[in-house]
């Protein structure tokens, strides 16, 4: 399966993970100058900006290793676009969600909750 494949079904699944959850996805691929926001969705009021990251099973490292320094500091850019363009008044939560496959099953879905958390006043 190809990179572009493989992300669009890690997205597909974690947005269908998160409805299970109790979250209501408010956008899917929000693109910035910067960077694009995989999943916006909301819970309790609090409003979670998603990055997804999709990995064949097997590999050294767990997916969210791949959102590094400059990484995070893109969607903190984009996030700023989001909550600014759309006055978000909420508190917000940057999350990732690691999806991992085999061939072209889902085997493993893993939230990581709050890997960096602001307050909007």
């Amino acid at each position: 399966m190809n990179s572009n494949l493989l992300g669009a079904k890690g997205e597909q699944s974690a947005a269908r993970f998160l409805r299970k959850e109790g979250y209501e996805i408010i956008s899917a691929n929000y693109k910035t100058l910067i960077g694009e926001i995989d999943i916006v969705a909301q819970k309790d009021n609090v409003v979670c900006f998603v990055e997804v990251k999709t990995r064949q099973e097997g590999g050294m490292f767990p997916p969210s290793a791949a959102v590094d320094i400059k990484k995070q500091e893109n969607i903190k850019s984009s996030v700023a676009n989001y909550v600014n363009k759309y006055k978000i008044k909420n508190e917000i939560r940057y999350d990732i969600i690691e999806v991992l496959v085999n061939g072209n099953t889902v085997t493993n879905i893993n939230h990581i909750k709050t890997f960096l958390k602001i307050i909007i006043k």
